[in-house]
């Protein structure tokens, strides 16, 4: 995957930064502490491309991203549609990945459970770990995946588990028949 170039851009909950490439979107960055942290973040993870001005197709995602982190009150975004570049990920990730992407927003499951799906019961851990390297979030919604004791589990980007369960909240997130926050 060569990436051609990656913007930051505000959403509800902080500055993102998106990556691309001519076949797809490269990454996705959930916001840093604050924007110059996103910003140094994308230049970390994109050395070899600048900041740049997104062509359309990665517009339409950035507004996507954007709409989803605002949330609505009758219908969170849905992301699933959005071209990703998933050059040089590892199979097994790829296999959680696709599973996770078909989650529609709200909806939530255990490491446990997404591994009995894939057909791979005892492995739960090596879900976190595909979650935990995801370059994709939240196009690919890792944070909809929480652990089996009904906590949210972990997550790897700024800010830990509380990103993670505000991202649930924004989504109105439903477990076990009722509302994570009710």
């Amino acid at each position: 995957m060569q990436t051609l170039g990656y913007a930051v851009f505000p959403t509800s909950i902080g500055h993102c930064g998106i990556a691309w490439s001519a076949a797809g979107l490269t990454g996705v960055q959930l916001p840093e502490q604050d924007q110059a942290a996103t910003r140094a973040r994308m230049a970390m993870r994109f050395p070899l491309c600048a900041e740049s001005d997104p062509p359309p197709t990665v517009r339409q995602a950035i507004n996507a991203v954007v709409a989803l982190l605002q949330g609505t009150p009758r219908e969170p975004m849905d992301l699933s549609d959005i071209v990703l570049d998933l050059d040089g990920i590892p199979p097994f990730h790829l296999r959680v990945y696709a599973l996770t992407r078909r989650m529609a927003p709200g909806q939530t499951t255990t490491y446990g459970e997404m591994a009995r799906e894939l057909g791979e019961p005892g492995a739960a851990r090596a879900v976190g770990q595909a979650l935990g390297a995801n370059p994709f979030a939240p196009v690919i919604p890792c944070h909809r995946i929480l652990a089996a004791d009904g906590r949210s589990g972990g997550f790897s980007a700024h800010g830990g588990a509380s990103t993670k369960l505000r991202l649930l909240e924004i989504e109105r997130a439903q477990f076990g028949g009722r509302g994570l926050f009710d």
